[in-house]
């Protein structure tokens, strides 16, 4: 029987991926910011309507190079415990301390209300997420930055096509990241950006990610980052079938709407926010119950996934202790359902009398 997951990549049609290929072989040039990376970018920035966006080798790198573009030294970084855990990562890896204020309950983003309260005189950052690809309380994160005098990073890996009062949600904060994983709406089989309205964070960025030198002179302090023409190749087939991507996932997550008996709690999406439909989270009743809905459509070969679980602020290696209560039940309640372009409506359907009957 056919296998279900929670997503299933999006794969251009061969012929215009090979297309691509043959000017790429033809160059000779398969990385070092090819002619396919910078027309991508071009692409994006246009798509986007952003100043300065640099297409990156994944999503987790864009957060660590973010960090390091701020130009903040050691501290804390104030974030989210319900976001993929690449989020905590980048935190520590480049030797912060992550402080994690709960979640709001409607929305699952960070609670801006209780950002105030977690900030000291070690507070460098907040880095928030854009979780499925609804956005943060934007005006109340950038008041209280403006106040205290910190930097704003975005973790948008999940809002590639979502707008924000007719803006691109990647438009906002310091700087905002994003991933091209090949499970996210738009990818480039591995990837991710950063981008940025500010020059000087622009060229920091541009150095970081390909060792710190220009030719011989070598600046700073850098990693090798850089997308290979490849992975930007995909990116470009990709790239024309984006519109029809969000439009055909907005079908299936209105079916499910429809097929869905029981009245699930969703996130809740703000008055000025054109969604992108990349998930299609519901928050179950309790555990037991999840976990129930979550056998029986095993049984079937569908299979959902708990974005996200843990909650990140009860990771082992998280050695401080952080109350975060809204957090820590949705993360034991909250189940993603299948959601690609392919899905039938018929499968759509049986997912739901599953559900229904649990």
């Amino acid at each position: 029987m056919k296998k279900i997951f929670v997503t299933k990549t999006f794969i251009p049609p061969i012929k215009e991926y090979k297309k691509i290929l043959k000017d790429i072989f033809a160059s000779g040039q398969i990385t070092n910011n090819g002619q396919k990376l910078q027309l991508l970018e071009n692409h994006l920035k246009n798509f986007l309507d952003v100043k300065y966006i640099h297409c990156l080798a994944n999503g987790t790198l864009a957060l660590q190079l973010a960090l390091r573009a701020l130009d903040i030294k050691e501290g804390e970084i104030i974030t989210t415990p319900f976001s993929y855990v690449a989020t905590t990562s980048a935190i520590l890896w480049e030797k912060f301390n992550p402080v994690f204020v709960d979640i709001e309950k409607d929305n699952f983003t960070i609670d801006a209300d209780k950002i105030e309260q977690a900030i000291t005189k070690k507070t460098k950052a907040i880095l928030a997420v854009h979780v499925f690809g609804y956005a943060c309380n934007i005006e109340k994160i950038t008041k209280i930055a403006k106040k205290y005098n910190l930097k704003v990073i975005y973790d948008a890996a999940h809002a590639f096509g979502s707008k924000y009062k007719g803006k691109s949600l990647l438009n906002y904060g310091d700087i905002s990241t994003c991933s091209f994983h090949a499970t996210k709406l738009f990818h480039a089989v591995e990837g991710g950006c950063c981008i940025t309205n500010n020059k000087q964070f622009n060229n920091k960025i541009d150095l970081l990610k390909r060792f710190g030198h220009n030719s011989d002179e070598h600046i700073q302090l850098g990693i090798n980052a850089k997308l290979s023409e490849l992975h930007s190749a995909m990116g470009l087939a990709n790239f024309p079938h984006v519109n029809k991507i969000i439009l055909k996932r907005k079908k299936v997550s209105l079916l499910y709407d429809k097929f869905l008996k029981q009245s699930f709690i969703r996130p809740k999406k703000q008055k000025n926010l054109e969604y992108n439909y990349s998930y299609y989270p519901i928050l179950v009743e309790n555990e037991n119950k999840l976990l129930k809905i979550i056998k029986n459509l095993n049984k079937e070969n569908i299979f959902p996934r708990r974005y996200f679980y843990p909650s990140l602020n009860t990771l082992p290696y998280i050695t401080k202790k952080y109350s975060c209560p809204n957090t820590e039940d949705i993360s034991k309640r909250i189940l993603c359902l299948p959601l690609y372009v392919g899905l039938t409506k018929k499968e759509i359907k049986l997912i739901s009398e599953i559900i229904n009957a649990a």
